[in-house]
């Protein structure tokens, strides 16, 4: 089906562009959210009607858009889930999520404008585009962990994919192998065995 599309759709084309997609596509989500028109000429001439007045609505709306930006491009969202010692959540963080802790900060964005592919099932730090407009998209990062104090270790670079306990007998380890190994260390005098004697 060929549409008028009356706004910017990411990966389809500009506002007035006529473009073919799949029927379901075009029914099921560019016409019933209003983001575009059949192409029959009637509707050709209604968009050239409304264009001006479209292109008005849209630099409003980009202009709010780009003050929502400015307040969360670079934001670091910290959300605290239930995890194994292996760092696999029991459960996962989806787009819900990442709204209702922008709300908890007073930002209202919509699902539709979380650009998660897949929800985060481990502990970590991972980087999401967030489509405050079709032409404006801001980069925030979402750090999931077990606890605050493991959020905070996450965001300065510590890496905890290691058990504490692992790395307390790893440290104790080194420790010993560099006693043992040490050329420096007081040695008893041993005296040499003998030569075997020759026949």
């Amino acid at each position: 089906m060929e549409v008028i599309l009356l706004e910017r759709v990411s990966k389809l084309g500009q506002m007035g562009e006529v473009v073919k997609v799949r029927d379901g596509y075009a029914r099921n989500f560019l016409l019933k959210r209003g983001k575009a028109l059949r192409a029959t000429a009637d509707n050709k001439a209604k968009y050239d009607g409304m264009k001006a007045e479209l292109e008005a609505r849209n630099l409003a709306s980009k202009g709010e858009a780009a003050k929502v930006a400015e307040k969360i491009e670079g934001k670091n969202i910290i959300v605290i889930r239930q995890a194994s010692e292996a760092g696999q959540l029991f459960g996962s963080v989806n787009v819900r999520d990442i709204v209702v802790a922008f709300e908890a900060d007073g930002i209202s964005l919509a699902r539709p404008q979380i650009q998660l592919d897949a929800p985060i099932k481990t502990i970590g730090k991972r980087s999401i585009t967030v489509a405050v407009h079709p032409e404006v998209e801001v980069e925030i990062t979402v750090t999931v962990a077990r606890s605050q104090d493991e959020a905070e270790r996450i965001n300065r670079g510590e890496d905890i994919s290691t058990r504490n306990e692992d790395r307390d007998a790893a440290a104790e380890a080194i420790a010993a192998a560099g006693e043992f190994f040490d050329p420096e260390a007081q040695h008893d005098d041993v005296a040499p065995a003998p030569a075997a004697e020759e026949k």
